[in-house]
This record gives structure tokens, sequence and C-alpha cells, in this order.
């Protein structure tokens, strides 16, 4: 690649100690780093207390607008080899830019999950069905899919959401590349030095707010799940950690019953070190969990649901951990906390999980060589993906008229006079 430049437009500043897709972030800029690329991130959003400071790191970082032509300024003089759109909607508001004004930059489009299917389940759940196939069909999809196509290559991070866009969708493989969370192996040195079953003691379960799948996963616990373990437990404790807790959350803070809203953490290690299990009943939701594997990598054993579940290794080395019944889900609760023995054997299996299924030399390799591939062909590799090149045909190009008649309408006057000088008549 000529310059190995890359460009990253986020959705939002990356919070790597709030939200998983943060730490998906950060691991994707390691990966370009690693590989000697100069990058670049930049994003509309606002910064929080909580997002990344990058002034210590080589990534260079700059604010940008919507509807405004200076980003097509920025980027001709920035001239990056790639960009890389974090979520479709970023691709929606920058991806016609980026196709007009660099047009040889490959387009990557990192999902983070699938909006499409995550808003298809919520959909099911919140019209008490399991047949969230049924309501694939959102206008989410739609735009989602539109993004995955325009782009020269999609990073999927789940293995369930690969199939899901090949047979469902019909995307041609050429476009997707899986991309798990990139996890260092887990040696035993660092087992042996993680506290053990009598050191530990409470529950913990922990998630951005921001995040509806967290929250309605936290009321499921309050009202289904938690007063059956703590009619069994009744000196355990669940302790709940998350950046932007909610008014609505706060309420059920409840220390009489064990039942703690704590809010963000500064050390996500230390609280799961100190708690023997990890509690994530999702009911809704896409993608890989970070605080699945968070559990995995600090030895604390999780017990999710199905829906937690996917895409978090095979589910034989789950070994009967993954329910969607609460009192199912509340009984096994019980017996870890209670049998060593067994909580052991979760603890193993989820060292197991991470080393197998998330090892990061293995699957940066694998994305290194599909980068390589398609920059050696790149109008080989367009050429293969008719539906691409049409949704870049002008016909359905909604999103840049509106972009350019919102910057139109935001000019001062005088300035759009000089724009359109009059015809003299």
């Amino acid at each position: 690649m000529k310059n190995k430049k890359v460009l990253i437009i986020g959705l939002t500043w990356p919070e790597p100690d709030a939200t998983a897709a943060g730490t998906r972030m950060m691991q994707l800029i390691h990966f370009f780093t690693s590989k000697g690329y100069q990058v670049f991130f930049a994003s509309s959003a606002s910064k929080s207390t909580l997002s990344y400071d990058f002034q210590k790191t080589p990534v260079s970082t700059f604010e940008i607008e919507l509807n405004n032509s200076a980003f097509d300024k920025k980027i001709i003089e920035l001239d990056p080899t790639i960009v890389l759109f974090d979520r479709f909607l970023t691709e929606e508001q920058f991806g016609w830019r980026v196709q007009e004004n660099c047009p040889d930059a490959i387009r990557i489009l990192d999902t983070e999950d699938l909006h499409l299917l995550r808003t298809s389940r919520h959909l099911a759940l919140k019209n008490k069905t399991d047949d969230w196939r049924s309501y694939i069909n959102n206008d989410t999809s739609k735009r989602e899919i539109a993004s995955i196509y325009k782009c020269d290559l999609s990073l999927i991070i789940s293995e369930f959401e690969m199939q899901l866009l090949a047979h469902e969708f019909k995307v041609p493989e050429i476009l997707l590349q899986y991309t798990p969370f990139l996890t260092n192996e887990i040696d035993k040195k660092t087992i042996v030095k993680l506290p053990g079953f009598k050191e530990r003691k409470h529950f913990i379960t922990i998630g951005n707010f921001k995040h509806l799948p967290n929250q309605d996963s936290i009321f499921y616990l309050y009202q289904e799940i938690w007063p059956l373990i703590r009619k069994a437990l009744p000196k355990a404790e669940l302790h709940i950690y998350g950046a932007y807790v909610t008014a609505k959350v706060q309420q059920l803070h409840d220390p009489d019953n064990g039942f703690l809203i704590k809010g963000w953490v500064e050390d996500k290690q230390k609280a799961f070190q100190q708690s023997k299990l990890c509690l994530a009943p999702l009911r809704f939701g896409a993608g890989q969990k970070g605080k699945l594997l968070d559990a995995m990598i600090h030895g604390t054993p999780a017990i999710t649901s199905s829906i937690g579940a996917e895409s978090m290794g095979p589910a034989e080395d789950w070994d009967d951990r993954i329910f969607d019944d609460p009192k199912a889900f509340a009984q096994k609760s019980i017996e870890l906390y209670k049998n060593e023995k067994s909580w052991l054997k979760a603890q193993t299996d989820g060292f197991k999980i991470i080393n197998e299924n998330f090892n990061r030399e293995f699957h940066e390799n694998l994305l290194e060589n599909k980068l390589s591939s398609i920059s050696k062909n790149l109008q080989a590799h367009r050429e293969k993906n008719f539906m691409g090149s049409l949704l870049q045909f002008h016909q359905y190009k909604s999103t840049k008229y509106l972009s350019k008649w919102i910057e139109a309408k935001n000019l001062p006057d005088d300035k759009i006079i000089e724009k359109n000088p009059p015809s003299g008549h």
C-alpha cells in the first residue's frame, strides 16, 4: 500500500473503560498501528469525560461536522489508503464524500454488531414473541445492508451474524471479514495469580446503560431472577456497574435486598476479580458481549442467555450455563456460587474459550491478508460487487443530496449569492 494511512470516522469518541464498542475500536486501532499504518481518528460527536485520551499515542485526531464540505478538503489533503466507518450511520453520513474525493481508498465498515439484528429482537420482545425473524425486514436492515454493499469490506464481530448476512441477505463472502474481539492468550502464570473461589464473593453484572439490552437485563434480573437467588443466598449481593446510569435504573438500588446499583467503575479488573459470578441474562441484542469477555479474562464464571452466549465460543464449552428460563438461570447461579468444583470447571472453560476463539495474532493476520488482497486488486474486487455500484448510482444518493441541501440552507445569504451568481437577466 502506498502511504499506509487509515482514517477512522467514529460515531462517537472511543470509551474503552465504559463500552464494549470502545474496547473494540481500540483493538482495531492497535491492529492498524502495529501494522505500520499512520492512524487518524475523527468524529462529529462531542467528547465526554470517559473518552479515550489519544494525546500520548501516535494517533492523530480531529473534529468534523455533519453536512459540511470542509470534510472534503480535509480528506483530499489527508489522502488515506483506508477509511474505516464506525457503524453504518457514519457510512451514511460520510461514505459518499469519501467515495467522491478519495475513490481509491479502501472503504471498510465496522458494524460493531448488526443493528438490524438487535432491532429485530427488540421488536420481537416488545411484541412478546421469540420470532424475531418476522421483523428482520425493518428499516434499519435496509440501511445497514446498503452500507455493507457500499463498502469494500465489512468487519463482522459475530459468526452468527456472518451466517445471517450470507443466508438471509445473500451478501457475498468477499465483502465480509469475521473479526471478533481480539485478546492475548491467558497463560498459566496469569491464571495462578487470579483470586480463587474462596477469595471471591457476591455477583457482578456490568454494561453501559445507554445500551438498551443492558437496561432490559437489569430490570429482568431485578424482577425475575435476583429474588430467587437472594432467597437461597440471603447474604449475597449483586453489584451492578456501568456508565450512564439512568434515573429509572437508579431507582432499583435496594441495599436491603443486596441489589446494588454502583454505576461506573474505574477499576473493572478489580471488580471482576473480587466477584464470584457474572450474571448476563440478555433478552435481546447482537454481536459479542464485552461483559462476558471481561468475565472470562478475569476468571469469573458467567451465566447467560442464548442471546448472550451467541458467538461467544462453542455452546458445549459453556457447560450448561446458558438459560432463557429465569428459574433455571437462578438455580444454576446458586449451584455455581456454592460448589467450588463446578465453579473451577466453569472458570477453566472460560479460559479455553478465550484462547481458542479470540486469539489476537490469528485474527489480525487474517485481516491483514484480506486487506492486502483487496489493495492489490481493488478494481476487480469492486467489479464483483454489482449491488454496491448500483447503490452508488446517483438516483439512490438521497443522503448525499439531503446533506448538500442542509449545508446550503445553513450558508449565510451572501455566500449563497456568491455560490450561485445571477445569470444577468
